[in-house]
C-alpha cells in the first residue's frame, strides 16, 4: 500500500495503489471539500489488491494532507507491519449451521446464522450466509447476521467477503450430513440440485453446476474413494478425499469507453479501470480489437486514470463484465461510425450499401455480398481530412437481473495426506471445475482460478492472525510468523471449464472468475481431512495440532 501526492494550487494528483480510482476521488474530493475534477488519481499498475485495495485508507488522505501542508509531493509507503491493521482483514466469523432432511437426503431445512466482527468505528458486515440462500433447494431457510463491536481496526474486503467464510460451513454441514446419512456426498448434492434460485424463485441466467460435478469427479478420480474414514492409506500417510460446491454472484455495473481509430489504421481504447493482476490490460485489447475489427497488436488500450472515462472499482468479480462492456460498445460504436461514414461517401466503394451488410477485418470494411468491395480505415479517414474517428459509449446493467438469477458455479475436488504421527496435512491434488459463461482468455481465466485455488489453501491450512487481547494489536504481522503458501506447498491443481452459454448475464456472455476459485476450497479441503483422519475440525486453520489423533 502506498500513495504519492501532488499539489497544484487547488488541484491535487495522486499516484495511488488502489482497486478503485474513482473511489479515492471522491473520497478526496470530500475530505477536501473540491469539485471532483480538481482531483486526478493514477494508478496504472497496482500490484496485488485481493480486496485491501478497495477502499481509501487513512494513509492515502494523510499523504495528501502532509503534501499540503509542506507545498511538495509526499509519498507514503506502509510498512508490513502496518498493513496488519490499518488496511483492514477479514473478519472473524462464528457460524452456527443446522441442516434437517430426509432419510433419502432431500434437505427439509437451512439455518445459518454468522456472527462477524467489526471496529467501534463502522458496521462492517461479513455477509458469510448469503449463498446458502441459493446453493440447494430446501422448502423451508433461515440465515442471520449479526455483528459484534470490539476494539480492532475495521475488517474489509477479502477475496469473495462472505462466499469464502460461508461456503466453509455450509459446504462442511453439507459434508458432515452426508456421512450421518450414510450416502455419498456427490450423490447428496444432487438431491438437493437447485433448478432455479431457492430464495427468488427466478430462473438461473445460466447453470452448468450438474456438469462441474460430473467432470470432476471423472477427472479426480472420485470412484476411487472408499466411504469410511481412516479407510485410505500410503505408507505412513492417511488419505482422505473430499468436496464442496464453489458459488460466486455474476455483477456487473455502469461503465464508460472511448473508442478512437487514428488515421494511421490504429485503434486506442481508454477506460478509467484497474488492472490488479488479472490481465485487464490483455482481455481489454482482445474486446476492443475484436469490436474494431483490428488486429490486437494495432489496438492500445488504456486505464488507471481518472482522466479517463468513468469505471467501477475492480472487486467483487465485475470488471471483465462491466469494464468489458463498455469496451465492446465503444469499440463497436466508433467502426459503426466509420462503416456509416463509407457508405454515404460518394466516393467510397461501400456507397449506398447497406449498413449490415458491411464487414470489418484487419481494418478494412467489405460487403459480405461481395468481400471483393471495400477500404480500409486509412483510405476512409484521409478523405475526411485525416481526423480521428471516435465514440464514447456506456454500458449498464438492463432488467436482466429482475428477469434471472445470475451466479457461477464449480465443484472443487481435493485430496489431502496427513501425517498419522505428526499431523502434518498436505495437498498432494486439487480439480476444480467450473461454468463460467465465455471465456475470454483462456490463459488469464486459467491463472485466476489457480490463485484463488492457492489462496483457498492458505486460509485451510495456514493463514490465522493472533491478536494481543490486552491492546487488540496484532502479534504476528510479518511473514515470518503470518503463513502464506509458497511453491513447496502447492501441488497439482487442475482447473476445468464447462462449456457454458448465457444470453442473459450481459453483453459479452461472461461471468466474473476472480474469486469463486476460493469459494468451496477451505470446506473441501477440510472435508478431505475428515476423511482421512476421522476427525471433523470447524475451525480455520486446519493446524497439525488439531489433527493429531
Amino acid at each position: 500500500h502506498a500513495t504519492l501526492s501532488v499539489w497544484n494550487g487547488d488541484r491535487v494528483t495522486v499516484y495511488d495503489a488502489t482497486q478503485g480510482i474513482f473511489g479515492v476521488r471522491n473520497t478526496i474530493a470530500k475530505a477536501f471539500q473540491l469539485p471532483p475534477e480538481n482531483v486526478r488519481v493514477v494508478s496504472y499498475f497496482v500490484g496485488g489488491g485481493f480486496g485491501s485495495k478497495g477502499s481509501a485508507w487513512s494513509h492515502v488522505l494523510l499523504s495528501a494532507l502532509a503534501a499540503k501542508q509542506v507545498g511538495r509531493p509526499v509519498k507514503l509507503v506502509l510498512t508490513r507491519k502496518q498493513m496488519f491493521g490499518p488496511v483492514g482483514a477479514r473478519p472473524r466469523t462464528v457460524q452456527h449451521v443446522q441442516l434437517g432432511a430426509m432419510r433419502d437426503g432431500q434437505l427439509t431445512a437451512i439455518r445459518h446464522v454468522s456472527t462477524s466482527n467489526t471496529s467501534m468505528l463502522e458496521d462492517w458486515l461479513e455477509p458469510s450466509a448469503v449463498s446458502t440462500r441459493i446453493i440447494y433447494a430446501a422448502p423451508n431457510c433461515q440465515t442471520d447476521h449479526a455483528l459484534a463491536r470490539i476494539n480492532v481496526g475495521t475488517p474489509t474486503f477479502m477475496r469473495a467477503p462472505g462466499e469464502a467464510s460461508g461456503t466453509f460451513a455450509l459446504e462442511s454441514a453439507m459434508d458432515e450430513l452426508s456421512y450421518a446419512l450414510q450416502m455419498d456426498p456427490v450423490a447428496l448434492r444432487l438431491r438437493n440440485y437447485a433448478e432455479q434460485d431457492p430464495e427468488s424463485n427466478k430462473p438461473w441466467s445460466s447453470k452448468s453446476l450438474r456438469q462441474c460435478y460430473q467432470e470432476g469427479m471423472e477427472r479426480f478420480g472420485w470412484s476411487r474413494r472408499t466411504p469410511q474414514p481412516r479407510s485410505m492409506t500410503d505408507g505412513r500417510w492417511l488419505v482422505g478425499y473430499g468436496m464442496a460446491t464453489a458459488t460466486y454472484p455474476a455483477k456487473r455495473d455502469k461503465a464508460q469507453a472511448l473508442a478512437r481509430i487514428f488515421p494511421d489504421g490504429r485503434g486506442w481504447v481508454l477506460a478509467g479501470s484497474q488492472d490488479i493482476g488479472t490481465g485487464t490490460y490483455t482481455v481489454m485489447t482482445q474486446i476492443a480489437a475484436d469490436g474494431l475489427g483490428l488486429p490486437p497488436e494495432r489496438v492500445r488500450f488504456e486505464l488507471g486514470d481518472t482522466l479517463m472515462p468513468e469505471n467501477p472499482g475492480s472487486g467483487g468479480s465485475r470488471t471483465a463484465a462491466s469494464t468489458g462492456s463498455a469496451v465492446q460498445a465503444a469499440a463497436r460504436g466508433a467502426r459503426r461510425v466509420a462503416i456509416q461514414m463509407a457508405i454515404s461517401d460518394p466516393a467510397s466503394p461501400l456507397h449506398a450499401a447497406q449498413e449490415d451488410d458491411v464487414r470489418v477485418a484487419d481494418g478494412r470494411m467489405y460487403l459480405a455480398s461481395n468481400p471483393s468491395v471495400g477500404e480500409t480505415y486509412v483510405q476512409l479517414i484521409a478523405r475526411h481530412g485525416n481526423k480521428p474517428i471516435e465514440a464514447l459509449e456506456t454500458a449498464q446493467p438492463g432488467d436482466e437481473a429482475k428477469q434471472y438469477s445470475m451466479h457461477s458455479f464449480g465443484a472443487v475436488f481435493t485430496e489431502v495426506r496427513v501425517d498419522r504421527d505428526l499431523g502434518e496435512i498436505r495437498v498432494p491434488r486439487v480439480v476444480g471445475v467450473y461454468g463460467v459463461g465465455n471465456r475470454l482468455n483462456a490463459k488469464t481465466a486459467q491463472s485466476q482460478l489457480i490463485g484463488g485455488i492457492v489462496f483457498g489453501i492458505g486460509m485451510a491450512l495456514m493463514e490465522e492472525v493472533h491478536v494481543d487481547p490486552h491492546n487488540g494489536r496484532y502479534v504476528n504481522s510479518d511473514l515470518a510468523n503470518y503463513h502464506v503458501p509458497v511453491s513447496a506447498d502447492v501441488h497439482t491443481i487442475d482447473v476445468h471449464f464447462v462449456d457454458e452459454k448465457d444470453p442473459y448475464v450481459n453483453p459479452l456472455g461472461i461471468k466474473g472468475i476472480g474469486e469463486i476459485g476460493i469459494t468451496g476450497l477451505s470446506a473441501s479441503i477440510a472435508n478431505a481431512a475428515y476423511h482421512a483422519t476421522g476427525k471433523r475440525i470447524r475451525d480455520l486453520p486446519l493446524t497439525p495440532d488439531k489433527l493429531l489423533v
